[in-house]
């Protein structure tokens, strides 16, 4: 089981949102953005911020540093590191597993990510054989885009999905996320898609509009 970092809105959390790093990052990176994201009337929520592995990166001459996966180079969408994707998508499972274990149902979690991390919660949300929440994707892509057509997991066919992408990101490419999107709404998928005037980061206006797709699904 990956350590994580937990914080709670209130006492017997009723969702859970799982949210995963980008490269580099570790669990700390997100905790920031609970005060600024959780409105006052939302049901208690559980946050789950998971630490990646400590792996070596090839794309940064092979230095240890906590990553979901492998990146061989500038193109990180090619020579993808297929068995450290499949490794991290386990884990990821794990960490659904114990919340549904202290009482939230997986179609009561949320998975979330940034950078390396929404490509991870991405290939899990979409092969995960029980429904979810939903799916949140910030300046990532699809990982495996060739293999997830045919590992698609019925249980998720309606699973919403937050994407959000700067137009200016010099790290996950504009066009990565515009394919992903495209790539998921020609399989049927409900992108609620957003872009906005910055790299490779969040902005204040992404905050905003992801409380506003969150707080209907809060039941």
């Amino acid at each position: 089981m990956l350590s994580s970092i937990e914080k709670e809105t209130a006492a017997n959390p009723h969702y859970s949102i799982i949210w995963l790093h980008g490269l580099g990052a570790d669990g700390n990176d997100f905790v920031p953005l609970v005060p600024e994201l959780v409105a006052p009337d939302w049901p208690a929520l559980r946050f789950v911020f998971p630490h990646a592995p400590t792996r070596p990166v090839t794309l940064n001459n092979g230095m240890a540093m906590r990553a979901w996966y492998d990146i061989a180079g500038i193109d990180i969408a090619s020579k993808q590191d297929e068995p450290g994707i499949r490794e991290s998508i386990r884990d990821v499972e794990a960490l659904i597993a114990r919340e549904t274990e202290r009482g939230v149902p997986s179609e009561r979690i949320f998975l979330a990510g940034f950078s390396q991390g929404g490509a991870i919660a991405l290939a899990t949300g979409l092969r995960r054989g029980d429904q979810l929440a939903g799916i949140i994707a910030l300046s990532t892509y699809l990982p495996l885009h060739d293999k997830t057509a045919d590992e698609l997991a019925p249980a998720n066919r309606d699973t919403a999905i937050f994407q959000a992408h700067g137009t200016a990101d010099p790290v996950v490419a504009p066009e990565l996320g515009t394919m992903t999107r495209d790539w998921l709404c020609d399989a049927g998928f409900r992108v609620d898609w957003h872009d906005y005037p910055m790299g490779h980061q969040v902005c204040a206006e992404e905050i905003a509009d992801l409380r506003g797709w969150l707080t209907p699904r809060l039941g």
